[in-house]
């Protein structure tokens, strides 16, 4: 017999229990005891039979589902982070429907809109910045947002990222602990909130010490423009060449890294020490043995999860911006100065 023939009141009749019984067993969070559930279960494997969320969310008005929108995936970091995000949400009874849009106002506006066409519960914007419209929109039409990995200068939004400004400060610390003195950055897409509180992190705490940034390119979170960038930075004879690079993310960072080396023939560290952001898995291996500040995925997510459904579940929550410091972890590809360890 066709799965789509079977009903709840036929699992119901060969289970013994009520149609409403049926329900509980396939409703996420719903009580019904274990020897109900056990009954239900072997009736609906033996009839074949599936639950309809679609059919279920009209009813109930919850779609059980979380709408997220990404600008890119080829930074390791997202994937990780989306696998995070739907492990988590899955836990709780939601899944997640993965939307990508190009970063800009325009089209993130459209993709999100589609989400909302799909009735979803609420909806994690990664890497992604919200237009003010958008963002009136969600909360008219009773939609939670929050924002991962991002901020703006909103606070009615709430948003959770690492502490971006304590980790540039990090590496700037860290790199003048080791005698740099020609010390360039290479910067994010100009848009990111993440760029831009790296590199302020960064450049205050050098003028702190009395130091100003060296040299400055931007990458713009691409390969091709981190490669554009370490060449521009470093095509000037070789007394007047960085002697370190922070890379506003490791994605960049392992081409930097790939272009000193093979392209320019410089060694890393003993030339130049590279420094990136996020500890991704790649960071640790041996071909890159990155220097990287990492960022607290785990937390990151469990704040993220945490803040949407205590609005999508209606608590009285207060938007909150929240930020997550992360260590830096030292490998390989920077000169470490005496009194720091790997």
């Amino acid at each position: 017999m066709s799965n789509s023939r079977i009903t709840a009141q036929q699992v119901a009749a060969a289970a013994g229990v009520s149609q409403s019984a049926v329900s509980r067993v396939f409703t996420p969070g719903a009580s019904a005891s274990p020897r109900t559930v056990a009954k239900v279960q072997q009736a609906a494997r033996e009839l074949g039979y599936r639950p309809n969320s679609l059919a279920r969310a009209m009813v109930s008005g919850k779609s059980r589902m979380i709408g997220l929108v990404v600008a890119y995936l080829q930074n390791q970091f997202y994937p990780d982070a989306m696998e995070k995000l739907s492990s988590q949400l899955q836990e709780k009874g939601y899944h997640l429907l993965v939307f990508l849009a190009a970063q800009t106002d325009g089209d993130i506006d459209r993709v999100v809109s589609e989400i909302l066409d799909y009735q979803v519960d609420g909806i994690i914007a990664a890497s992604v910045a919200m237009s003010s419209d958008l963002s009136e929109r969600c909360r008219q039409i009773g939609v939670p947002l929050v924002l991962f990995n991002r901020s703006q200068d909103d606070p009615s939004l709430s948003s959770v990222t690492s502490d971006n400004r304590a980790g540039g400060r990090q590496v700037a610390e860290f790199l003048l602990a080791g005698g740099h003195q020609r010390i360039a950055y290479i910067a994010g897409w100009e848009g990111a909130s993440t760029q831009r509180d790296r590199e302020a992190g960064f450049v205050a705490a050098l003028q702190a010490a009395g130091q100003s940034l060296y040299a400055r390119a931007v990458g713009n979170f691409k390969l091709e423009d981190a490669a554009a960038a370490t060449r521009q930075l470093f095509d000037v004879p070789a007394g007047e060449r960085p002697d370190a690079v922070f890379v506003a993310n490791d994605h960049m960072a392992f081409k930097v890294m790939d272009v000193l080396r093979f392209e320019l023939g410089l060694a890393v560290p003993e030339e130049v020490s590279v420094v990136g952001y996020d500890d991704v898995q790649a960071a640790g291996w041996q071909a890159y043995d990155l220097t990287t500040v990492r960022q607290p995925a785990n937390q990151m997510v469990s704040e993220t999860v945490r803040l949407l459904l205590a609005q999508i579940e209606g608590e009285n929550t207060p938007p909150s911006q929240i930020e997550i410091g992360g260590p830096l972890v030292l490998r390989g590809s920077a000169r470490i100065a005496k009194g720091w360890k790997r």
